[in-house]
């Protein structure tokens, strides 16, 4: 077995005990701000984000009401992306996203807490290997924002997660694995990890010769893009692999200044940058509002990747479009935009060797 050292992915704690003020103003640095957006570093904004739902409807100018008790999964979004919704609008598409619902607590059938087979797909601890060459890292269970369509909401984080012990065994695995020659880091949102945690980590995995390819999955840069700091892009330009920062808007209103300034920031380190978006009912379920996601998102220097129909997560059965719309719905995109800015139209089925096209 080609052991590989631990060097010490520390806790979030440590790397804060340990970095001095220069490299923490280093750190806080970041896009120019929309003019909603607290004026505050992305950590802080983390932790003043809403966490009570009626205290979000009531800033937004609607009425409280009852709501379930999801404490598996409550409220959590920042105040940045809420500084994009409509005041007194309750079919605001990027409030739909993120508002509990009493349908959550629904039992539907052909939901299920683990829709594409995360769990059976684990080969190592906090390593996911579900397709060929190529591997996805749990880093963290902690996103900026809970969006009610998650279909890792019921993913038990704990103990699968990367840690001092399960980081050396995950090295061990990719080390061993040498048909692997992508690594992706997921979770959770990886960018909820400090950039000298993620220094650790990629420090580590460039040690492994057989990888060749980096890929990031976040949705950060478009919920909280402050989190796009000085030191996050030095870190990115420094890497030696070359890279893919794959981030995830549904909707063309969650882009604003702030998040065009994080993509162009982005953009200067080298790396490719795609958009995922989900298909989701009363949300995006349009040709006009998907050609304009489409659109924003090229024109933030961000292409069209999958449009993903919905992961039939327990409790989020109210966001899947009818099938028999969606021929419709691509024929419709396909006419009005030029091929490189049509998404793939996907659907990930447990088990299957490859995301499934649809049409």
């Amino acid at each position: 077995m080609n052991k590989v050292v631990w060097r010490g992915v520390r806790s979030q704690n440590r790397d804060k005990v340990k970095r001095d003020s220069a490299v923490q103003d280093q750190e806080n640095h970041s896009v120019s701000r929309s003019p909603s957006a607290p004026a505050q570093d992305w950590q802080s904004q983390l932790r003043n984000g809403y966490r009570d739902p009626n205290a979000l409807r009531l800033d937004l100018g609607l009425p409280p009401r009852a709501l379930p008790d999801n404490r598996h999964f409550p409220l959590r979004v920042p105040r940045a992306f809420v500084g994009r919704m409509g005041l007194g609008n309750e079919s605001d598409p990027l409030l739909l996203q993120v508002m509990p619902d009493v349908s959550e607590n629904q039992i539907d059938s052909g939901y299920s807490a683990d829709p594409v087979g995360d769990l059976q797909s684990r080969s190592a601890p906090a390593v996911l290997h579900k397709y060929q060459g190529r591997a996805l890292l749990i880093t963290t269970g902690a996103c900026a924002i809970h969006c009610r369509y998650c279909f890792r909401q019921h993913f038990p984080y704990a103990g699968h997660t990367v840690s001092s012990r399960r980081w050396a065994q995950a090295l061990d695995y990719l080390a061993d694995t040498q048909d692997v020659s992508e690594v992706i880091l997921s979770g959770g949102d990886p960018l909820m990890l400090t950039t000298p945690h993620l220094e650790a980590m990629t420090h580590d995995l460039a040690r492994l010769p057989h990888i060749r390819r980096f890929r990031i999955h976040t949705r950060m840069p478009i919920v909280l893009p402050d989190r796009v700091t000085d030191r996050l892009l030095s870190w990115l330009n420094a890497l030696p692999w070359p890279t893919t920062v794959v981030v995830h808007a549904n909707h063309p209103n969650e882009f604003d200044d702030s998040v065009q300034g994080a993509l162009a920031r982005l953009r200067t380190t080298g790396a490719h940058l795609l958009n995922q978006a989900v298909l989701m009912r009363k949300i995006n379920d349009s040709a006009d509002v998907l050609a304009a996601l489409m659109e924003r998102s090229f024109d933030a220097g961000v292409l069209p990747y999958y449009l993903h129909q919905l992961d039939r997560v327990a409790g989020a059965a109210r966001y899947e479009v009818d099938v028999s719309s969606l021929e419709t719905l691509m024929h419709e995109l396909r006419l009005r935009l030029p091929g490189y800015l049509v998404p793939r139209l996907v659907r990930e089925q447990s088990g299957q060797p490859y995301k499934l096209p649809v049409l």
